[in-house]
C-alpha cells in the first residue's frame, strides 16, 4: 500500500500505465536497433587504445570542479581547439551533454527583446533552454522555411525589436529526416538573425569527414551549431561551435557552464581521437550507408513505407499499447527495438525507432524484417 504522502506520485503512474505510457529501465540486450553509436565507436579498439593511453600519460577521469575553478584541463582545451578546426568554426565550447549544451544556449544566448523561432518536433533539450530564456519563443511547422519566415515578419509587424533566432535539428533524431538549412540560413539573413543548428544525429555521418549537414555554414557569425560527441562519436559531452564572442559569453553567463563540475578530461581525450577516427576512416560511413539502403529498400517492398533515407528509420504504429506489444515480440525474438510513445513523439504517432548502426548486419536486418512483418501481422489493431 502507498503511503499517503507518496500517493499522488504513484496515481501519476498508475495513470500512465493505462495509457500504455509507463517508462522503466531495461539492461542492454538483443541485437542493436536502438542505440545511437551510428558507427560503432564506442567499442572500437581503436578508441579503446587511446583512452588507454590517455589514463598511462595521466590525464585523470575526473575534473574536479568548474572549468572556472580548477577543473579547466589541457585536454578540454585541445579538444576545443581541434573542434573549432574540424568544424570550420571561430570557437568550440564542451559541455557535459548535449542537453545541457542545448539548455545553456537558449537560456543563455537570446536576448529579452529577442524572439526564438524553433521547430515543432526540437529536442527537449532545446525545449528546456527555451522556457528558461528571457526571450519570448514560438513554434512553427517542422521543417517549413516560409514558417520560419512568417513568424519573424509577423513578430516585427507586432514591434518585435530583438532579433530572431531559428532553432533546428539537422537531422530529426525521431523521424529521420532532414532540415532545409540552406533556405533557413537565408531567413536569418534576411532577418538579421541566428540560425541554431543541432546536429546530433548528424554529426560523424553526414558531410566531410562526418562533419554534418551543416558543414559550410559553419564559421559564418550568424550559424551556431552543437555537435553531440556521445553518438556516432561514440563518447560523451557535446561541443558548442560558435563565433568567439558568444563563446565568451557563454563562460561568463551560463549558469549550466559556470556551476557545473567540468566533463571528463578523460572523455575529452576520447573525443579529440574519435574526430580524427570520423575523417580517417570513411569506410564507416560508407558500409552505414549500404545498411541503410538495405533497411530502407526492404521497409518499402515489404510494408508500403517511405523510407527516412537516414540511419534513423520510424515504424509508425500509431496505437501506444500496440507499438509495446510489437516491441515486445522483437524484443523477446533478439532485437533490441524499443516503443517511442507520446509526449516524445505527438499522440497518435507511437513508433517503433529503427537506429541503423554498425553492430548490424545483413543478416540481422534481414531476420528483422521477417520478424517485424510476422509481429504486425500478429497485432493488426
Amino acid at each position: 500500500m502507498t503511503a499517503p504522502m507518496l500517493s499522488g506520485y504513484a496515481a501519476t503512474l498508475e495513470g500512465l500505465q493505462r495509457k500504455a505510457r509507463l517508462r522503466s529501465l531495461s539492461p542492454q540486450r538483443g541485437v542493436d536497433f536502438t542505440s545511437n553509436d551510428f558507427l560503432a565507436l564506442a567499442s572500437a579498439p581503436r578508441l579503446k587504445e587511446a583512452i588507454i593511453a590517455a589514463m598511462e600519460r595521466g590525464v585523470p577521469a575526473g575534473a574536479g570542479g568548474s572549468r572556472l575553478l580548477r577543473g579547466n584541463h589541457p585536454e578540454h582545451e585541445a579538444l576545443e581547439t581541434e573542434a573549432a578546426e574540424f568544424f570550420g568554426a571561430d570557437r568550440a565550447l564542451y559541455f557535459g551533454s548535449g542537453y545541457a549544451a542545448n539548455s545553456a544556449l537558449f537560456s543563455t544566448l537570446p536576448q529579452r527583446d529577442d524572439l526564438i523561432v524553433y521547430d515543432t518536433l526540437i529536442h527537449a533539450s532545446a525545449h528546456e533552454g527555451i522556457s528558461a530564456s528571457k526571450a519570448a519563443g514560438v513554434s512553427v511547422s517542422h521543417n517549413d522555411a516560409n514558417a520560419f519566415d512568417e513568424a519573424i515578419r509577423n513578430w516585427r509587424k507586432n514591434g518585435g525589436r530583438g532579433r530572431p533566432w531559428i532553432a533546428v535539428e539537422s537531422l530529426y533524431s525521431m523521424d529521420g529526416d532532414k532540415a532545409p538549412l540552406a533556405e533557413l540560413v537565408d531567413v536569418a539573413d534576411r532577418h538579421e538573425g541566428f540560425l541554431v543548428i543541432d546536429e546530433a544525429h548528424a554529426t560523424g555521418v553526414f558531410g566531410a569527414g562526418g562533419r554534418g549537414l551543416a558543414a559550410g555554414l559553419e564559421g559564418r557569425e550568424n550559424v551556431l551549431a552543437l555537435h553531440t560527441c556521445g553518438k556516432a562519436l561514440g563518447v560523451s559531452g557535446a561541443l558548442l561551435a560558435v563565433p568567439g564572442v558568444l563563446a565568451d559569453y557563454l563562460v561568463n553567463r551560463a549558469r549550466a557552464f559556470i556551476y557545473s563540475t567540468a566533463p571528463s578530461p578523460l572523455m575529452a581525450a576520447g573525443v579529440r581521437v574519435a574526430l580524427r577516427i570520423a575523417e580517417e576512416e570513411p569506410h564507416r560511413r560508407e558500409a552505414l550507408e549500404r545498411l541503410v539502403a538495405l533497411v530502407g529498400k526492404g521497409l518499402a517492398g515489404r510494408f508500403g513505407m517511405e523510407p527516412s533515407r537516414s540511419q534513423i528509420q520510424p515504424v509508425v504504429i500509431g496505437d501506444n499499447a500496440r507499438a509495446v506489444r510489437i516491441a515486445g515480440i522483437l524484443q523477446a525474438e533478439g532485437f533490441d527495438i524499443r516503443a517511442i510513445r507520446p509526449p516524445t513523439v505527438p499522440d497518435g504517432t507511437a513508433r517503433l525507432r529503427l537506429s541503423i548502426t554498425l553492430n548490424v548486419n545483413p543478416q540481422q536486418i534481414a531476420s528483422m524484417l521477417d520478424c517485424l512483418a510476422a509481429a504486425m501481422e500478429e497485432h493488426r489493431r
